[in-house]
């Protein structure tokens, strides 16, 4: 997309560092959703993924259940219908998902997930995220001492994002984090760091099987120094890693690495590191396999933040075009989160979710089909820390439709920002398939955002998924 005047800014220094070699793989998740267009273009890569639960085989607990599997640790547990685990305490639920730690736990057509505890669910889907272990109930063994509460860091197979939204038959092409795995097996590498001192590279892995990121191994390699991210992983079977873009038509020149220690936060209690990216930064792989092209559907998410950005193009993750050039309308689709830069807005001071479909960031469809709608009454401000952002495009002929839904990363449901027709001239779509992050489509890199984690799928997810996937980054405990 192409730039825009800078409007704000709370970060403007730009890090730079050694340009490091690639290889190996995984990680990272955030999710994007469409509304209405405006006037620039802008791309960016996904990384989504799905942590894992803490929770896994049954230890020293009594069980019964009726058309389900249920597992229990120190503890007492009844299911109908579904699958159950707890840890620590009791639980019973019927008709929906949920998840408890360390105590007990009854839900009734719902999602719930937690962190560090056990999950339950009967007729719905479950999701927990490995944490700090979980805490005693009544009876029960402290968190990560008897099989059911979480491993630290870690949890058991199937219950990522990414697992999710395999279930939802949308699969993970690509998945990027720094924080967490984004599949429950998931066991590789999350990101590369690259040393200032010596050049030296490492790579950073998880805890534990679908857990958080080491980020005391980051702090180990990089004491007395700096570092910069050099290699994003993707996650999927894709290889779709994400290293410095290259120059492009627009921008600065090739796009600077990210500072490895600009972004710290916790996750569940585990210090971690996001990426925060700073004007002439971003990511880019232009020869991804697997991602939507042409009018293919797909899914994307994000999980960003209000902090750190600037109203400019185009802080995106997503689907872009493979020549770092504006290639026309629709020829590229990626989950934007910020003000608008001038273009597209929703309703409040933002920032909002929109799409980067090139030459047009939308926030929703105006009148006519109009693509620089300003005020989309649906589209609300999201003034969170943690934000989950997704982009649902889908395939057809004019006008085709998108979706665009975003949250409290901490809290909640996805809310619908947008679900309608695309822009006139935007249906059939074009896209080309490469990733991006933190950049447009045609390498303008003049905004600045906060990036957690990504995912890209095939398919476009239901919301019922999506709300599967919320729940999950939820009970990764952001800032927690």
């Amino acid at each position: 997309m192409k730039s825009a005047k800078s409007t704000t800014s709370t970060s403007r220094s730009v890090v730079s560092g050694p340009r490091p070699a690639l290889l190996a793989g995984a990680a990272i998740i955030a999710i994007a959703a469409v509304g209405g267009c405006s006037g620039g273009s802008s791309s960016n890569g996904a990384t989504g993924g799905a942590d894992a639960a803490s929770g896994g085989a049954s230890s020293g607990g009594t069980t019964s259940s009726s058309g389900g599997t249920t597992a229990s640790s120190g503890g007492v547990n009844g299911s109908s219908g579904g699958v159950s685990a707890s840890s620590g305490g009791s639980s019973a639920s019927s008709g929906g998902a949920s998840a408890s730690s360390g105590g007990s736990s009854a839900s009734s057509g719902g999602v719930s997930a937690s962190s560090g505890g056990s999950s339950a669910s009967s007729g719905g889907v479950s999701s927990g995220f490995g944490g700090r272990g979980g805490m005693a109930g009544d009876s029960g063994v402290a968190g990560g001492a008897s099989g059911a509460a979480g491993v630290k860091g870690g949890g058991p197979a199937g219950s990522g994002v990414c697992d999710i939204f395999a279930s939802g038959s949308t699969p993970c092409v690509a998945a990027h984090s720094t924080v967490r795995a984004l599949f429950g097996a998931y066991k590789g590498n999350l990101y590369q760091v690259t040393r200032a001192s010596d050049n030296m590279t490492k790579d950073i892995g998880v805890l534990a099987i679908g857990g958080f990121a080491d980020g005391a191994a980051q702090d180990a390699f990089c004491a007395g120094t700096t570092c910069t991210i050099s290699i994003i992983y993707d996650q999927s079977s894709q290889g779709n890693h994400l290293t410095p873009g290259p120059a492009g038509q627009h921008g600065s020149g090739p796009d600077k690495p990210s500072n490895a220690t600009d972004l710290k936060t916790t996750a569940s209690g585990h210090e971690v590191y996001g990426i925060r990216i700073r004007v002439g930064m971003g990511y880019r792989n232009n020869k991804a396999t697997g991602t939507a092209t042409g009018d293919a559907a797909e899914t994307e998410y994000m999980v960003s933040s209000q902090k750190d950005l600037v109203n400019s193009c185009c802080y995106d993750y997503g689907n872009a075009e493979t020549n770092n050039r504006d290639d026309g309308n629709a020829t590229m689709e990626a989950v934007y989160f910020g003000g608008g830069s001038g273009q597209s807005t929703g309703v409040g001071p933002g920032p909002w979710v929109e799409v980067d479909i090139e030459n047009g960031l939308c926030a929703g469809v105006g009148a006519n089909g109009a693509k620089e709608a300003k005020g989309v009454a649906t589209n609300m401000s999201l003034p969170y820390d943690y934000v989950t952002a997704v982009v649902v495009g889908r395939s057809g002929a004019a006008p085709g439709s998108f979706a665009l839904y975003g949250s409290d990363a901490t809290a909640g449901t996805l809310k619908t920002m947008y679900d309608g027709p695309r822009p006139n001239g935007f249906a059939p779509m074009k896209k080309q398939g490469a990733i991006i992050l933190g950049i447009g489509g045609d390498n303008t890199n003049s905004a600045a955002g906060d990036f957690y984690e990504g995912v890209m799928t095939t398919g476009a997810a239901t919301l019922a998924t999506l709300n599967a996937v919320q729940a999950n980054i939820v009970a990764a405990g952001y800032g927690k």
